[in-house]
Formats: structure tokens, sequence, C-alpha cells
């Protein structure tokens, strides 16, 4: 684990980069597929709970920075990433500016040396190595991870091309509040060594006609937990992967960015079948 955080006195504090041009709000896409619920219309309507993260065991809260007031009511945001991270790189500058009411205050990864770990140095967002291998020594533990989470009083957890698979104590820790990201229409073309290019070669080879990402929560298995959006993306007739996966990259930088955003003002509600809906900003009776 890095010092950022090991010997940090108190939370650490979102810096803003001169660097970084804060992103407009996301609008949605006018070919995404968004079934509507209405409760005005009886055959549609839904009783749903408020997406509230049960305090699992007490957390050890961290002292205030200044100027806390200010971020009152602000999430707090782990994202973990393996590579160039460039979902990340969308949501922390959402974040930045305005379109998603939380911050990012930590980094996790399993390669430290990657391009969202630069990223997040770069902008003063700790990282933690996670977890210990022959490849990267100064990994931390399971306990490690959780300590520090709860230290820095984290809300959610964001996965965003994160390989590997997330230990049950952090989904014990964090129940209903861990997101992650796919590039394809799960449940198809889901699971273990579903990842990056391969998805995309499964796709065209399958003869599909659509693909695209998928925002889903986590359980104990890959790609299994209840999905929370999709946008679809047309799979064309001369197709390479390259070409499905950079058309499939710009749907997942938005709609991850309206889940974390609809997640944090507290509009991810769950059916009574178990099913997570996003409640509409500007009409609080319809779920999208």
């Amino acid at each position: 684990m890095e010092a950022a955080i090991a010997h940090a006195p108190s939370a650490p504090v979102l810096r803003r980069s001169r660097s970084l041009n804060p992103t407009p709000a996301v609008r949605p896409h006018p070919k995404s597929w968004q079934g509507v619920l209405s409760a005005r219309h009886p055959s549609n309507a839904v009783r749903c709970e408020p997406s509230q993260r049960p305090e699992a065991r007490p957390r050890l809260r961290a002292a205030q920075p200044a100027g806390a007031d200010a971020a009152a009511g602000r999430k707090r945001l782990a994202v973990f990433v393996s590579g160039g991270g460039s979902n990340f790189r969308a949501i922390h500058e959402a974040a930045l500016g305005g379109a998603v009411h939380g911050d990012v205050v930590a980094l996790v990864t399993d390669k430290p040396g990657c391009g969202g770990a630069e990223y997040a140095r770069s902008n003063d967002i700790p990282v933690l190595v996670f977890p210990k291998s022959k490849s990267a020594p100064e990994g931390i533990s399971v306990a490690q991870l959780l300590d520090t989470l709860r230290g820095n009083n984290v809300d959610f957890v964001l996965l965003a091309g994160y390989l590997k698979l997330i230990p049950t104590e952090l989904i014990q820790e964090y129940p209903k509040s861990i997101l992650n990201i796919h590039p394809s229409l799960l449940p198809a073309f889901g699971g273990k060594g579903f990842y990056g290019s391969k998805v995309h070669k499964a796709v065209i080879a399958s003869g599909a006609r659509y693909s695209g990402p998928t925002v889903h929560f986590v359980d104990e298995h890959y790609d299994t937990g209840k999905t929370l959006a999709q946008r679809v993306v047309p799979v064309f007739a001369d197709d390479t992967p390259e070409l499905l996966a950079a058309r499939v990259l710009r749907e997942e930088h938005m709609v991850y960015v309206e889940a974390v955003a609809a997640l944090c003002e507290d509009r991810v509600v769950w059916r009574e079948d178990g099913v997570p809906l996003i409640k509409s900003r500007t009409n609080p009776a319809v779920y999208i």
C-alpha cells in the first residue's frame, strides 16, 4: 500500500488538476434502449426500495478535512482498475465537472504501473495495490484493503476494467454498493475469460447483430450480478473487434457515468423481485 494512504492522518482530499477540462453533464444517448416503467400506469407499477447500503459493521470515521461542510452529501468512491482506466477517467472528470455528486478518494489496482494508476497519481488520488502477488509484492491483504476503505469512508466501489475476482469479504462489506461495467449485453458473452478484445471477437463470430456495454452490480461470480443499465450498439457486417470495441467504449463512458451519478444521488431503487432500476432525475415517478 502506498504511503499516501498508509500514513495519512485523515481522509485524502481530492484536488483539481489544471490539466483537466471538466466534462459537462452527459445527455442520454438517443439510440439507447431504456425501458420505462411509470407509476401512473397500473400495469407497469412497481414497488421499490431505495438503494441504501446497510452498515455491515461499525465504520472507522476519519477526521474530516477543512471545507468538509461544502462537500456535505457527496459520495466517496473507490475505483478498481487493471489497465488504462478510461472509464475511471470519465467518472473522475464527471465528478470534477459536477455531473457526478461524488469524489474518487482511492484507486485500487493489481498493476501499479498501469495507465489508470499513473493517472490517479498525477491527480493526487491515493493508489492502493491489491492483491499482493509476485509481480506486485507491495500489495496489501483483504483485511488491509477493507480497513483502508473504511478509514476513508468509502460509500461505493466501482470496477473499471479490474480483472481480478472481487473477494467475498468486500462484497459482504458493500452489499448492493459495488458496480462493474462489461463490454457486452450481459448475460451474453460474460463470465471468466471474457474481457477486452476477447468479448468483441466472440460477439462478431457469433453473428450477433447487437452488442453494447452493461453496468451491473457485483456478486461473488464474474458478470452475474443484477443489471442496472445497458446501451445497445449495432454490429456491422464488416466489423472488426477493434472497430466494435471503439464504438462500445464510447457508450461505456456515457452509461457508466450516468449509472454512477444515479447511485450518488440515491436514485437507484430495488424492485420487489430484486431488480435494480434508475429513477428519472426529472420525473421521480418514472424509472429508466
